[in-house]
């Protein structure tokens, strides 16, 4: 029986009746990633070590995990101990770090199978996975198109049915966009309700890591794993877990969801926007109600994201230095030489684009210009949030502007046309607040998003509204064809 297009769910029922091992599961991960390497999804493979943890996971264990014995990819910038993490960069394309990130570790100890490390925009930065060191990763819908970015890789591997689910980062979208764009689940926590620790950072007060799966109640069975109180990392929250499945199953009777009204979809195109207006009236028919809710700052996010990102990843950047660990250059005159040549060397375009803008807005004269202005203004973006979830409980807007694009058709030349693939995800992460992306149609055979943003640590509320969602329609069902691959 195959195992391609399987939710956690359906495996898991599969193990407990013993119509599959979990060392013949993972070993079909394994043959699925080999088969489909064209799509690029995978940098680093962990097939040693995730057979022999394969072999010793007990499904007879009483108290065993929903996810023991079940492969997971990882996105590759979560360090794993003895297995190489590269953020996707020249930089650190070698590196193999000593420890395993809390995200992952816990995950593992729960019994899943790490089967490898998944392709990403380099360090995280871009929204179409098109600036990794080690190449395009393609969307399984369509040969030479993007899935997404940044955690490109990670989407295409859950599409494309070579894993259930797998980890991501979401620094301004970075979950939700690409799982937009390759048609599955993808989930944002709250800022801190899942570990940092061991996280290779882009911009720390933004970033997150998260889930991407085939279905909402996958992600909350990830989510029930990976999250908890972490000492070792002090944005870690210590606020109490629930069990995010215990009220999935609620009904939506009186729920009531915003719509934002500075977000004009009339720009949209038609099919985009009349996917948005089917999903409204599955809601409703759900017992849903809608409210127009204005955010007055939130046209202001894509800005306040461009200022404070660049300057938390100039700092965090700056240990790459060709010193300690990483990429080191080589016919070096002295010290500055070293750093000057490590560093144009080891990162791409857009790093050092970002680097630039971040270290220029940090400097003095330009501080209380831009960083200091930007966190001001992300500060309004949080009250206009506050505001609007005393008389709403979720908000729903479009996960992206558009489809998946064609590989060089937009960005390259002008990223600012890039940048704005993340209007509606980034004032999420300048909040802090959950948000997750579910697919609900295709426009052009392309699957096309749904984002719903709730309030803080109201992630339960997230998943339950997405779950009945997926229990009364069918989006989330549609496979790839994976033509040409």
């Amino acid at each position: 029986m195959s195992v391609q297009f399987k939710s956690i769910t359906e495996l898991r029922a599969m193990l407990d009746n013993k119509l599959i091992s979990a060392p013949e599961l993972t070993q079909e991960s394994f043959q699925l990633a080999k088969k489909y390497k064209e799509l690029n999804c995978f940098v680093t493979m962990n097939e040693e070590l995730g057979t022999k943890n394969a072999n010793t996971v007990d499904l007879n264990d009483k108290n065993a995990s929903t996810l023991a014995g079940i492969p997971l990819a990882q996105k590759d910038l979560f360090c794993t101990e003895g297995l190489r993490t590269t953020c996707s960069s020249k930089i650190l394309a070698n590196f193999i770090p000593p420890y395993t990130a809390t995200a992952v570790k816990k995950l593992e100890d729960a019994g899943s199978i790490t089967i490898g490390k998944t392709n990403m925009d380099e360090f995280a930065m871009g929204s179409s996975n098109e600036t990794s060191y080690f190449g395009n990763v393609h969307n399984p819908w369509k040969k030479g198109y993007v899935p997404g970015g940044s955690s490109g890789g990670s989407a295409a591997a859950v599409s494309a049915g070579i894993v259930p689910a797998a980890t991501g980062t979401d620094t301004g979208g970075s979950i939700r966009q690409p799982a937009a764009h390759c048609g599955i689940t993808g989930l944002k926590p709250t800022y801190g309700r899942i570990s940092r620790w061991g996280m290779i950072a882009f911009a720390s007060s933004l970033d997150q890591a998260g889930p991407l799966a085939r279905t909402a109640e996958d992600c909350a069975i990830l989510l029930n794993a990976m999250s908890g109180h972490d000492s070792k990392d002090t944005t870690s929250l210590s606020s109490n877990v629930p069990d995010f499945l215990e009220d999935i199953n609620q009904p939506l009777d009186g729920l009531k969801i915003g719509i934002i009204k500075e977000f004009d979809l009339s720009d949209l195109d038609s099919e985009v926007q009349a996917r948005f207006e089917d999903s409204k009236k599955i809601y409703e028919n759900l017992g849903a109600h809608f409210v127009e809710v204005s955010l007055p700052n939130i046209s202001a996010s894509v800005p306040t994201y461009y200022s404070i990102a660049p300057a938390e990843c100039s700092s965090n950047l700056s240990r790459f230095d060709g010193v300690r660990f990483g990429y080191r250059a080589e016919d070096i005159d002295d010290l500055n030489d070293l750093y000057i040549k490590s560093r144009s060397e080891g990162f791409g375009d857009e790093v050092k684009r970002r680097i630039l803008i971040g270290t220029y807005a940090l400097s003095t004269g330009y501080y209380d210009a831009y960083y200091k202005k930007a966190q001001q203004v992300r500060r309004l973006i949080k009250n206009d949030f506050d505001n609007i979830f005393q008389s709403v409980d979720i908000l729903m807007t479009p996960t992206s502007p558009n489809t998946a694009f064609k590989f060089d058709s937009k960005g390259m030349q002008n990223p600012v046309e890039l940048y704005l693939e993340d209007l509606f995800t980034i004032s999420s992460n300048l909040a802090g607040l959950p948000a997750i992306s579910i697919p609900h149609g295709q426009v052009n055979s392309l699957p096309v998003g749904l984002q719903l943003i709730g309030n803080f640590l109201r992630e339960d509320q997230l998943l339950n509204a997405s779950h009945i969602f997926q229990q009364n329609s069918d989006f989330h069902l549609a496979q790839p064809s994976l033509e040409g691959f």
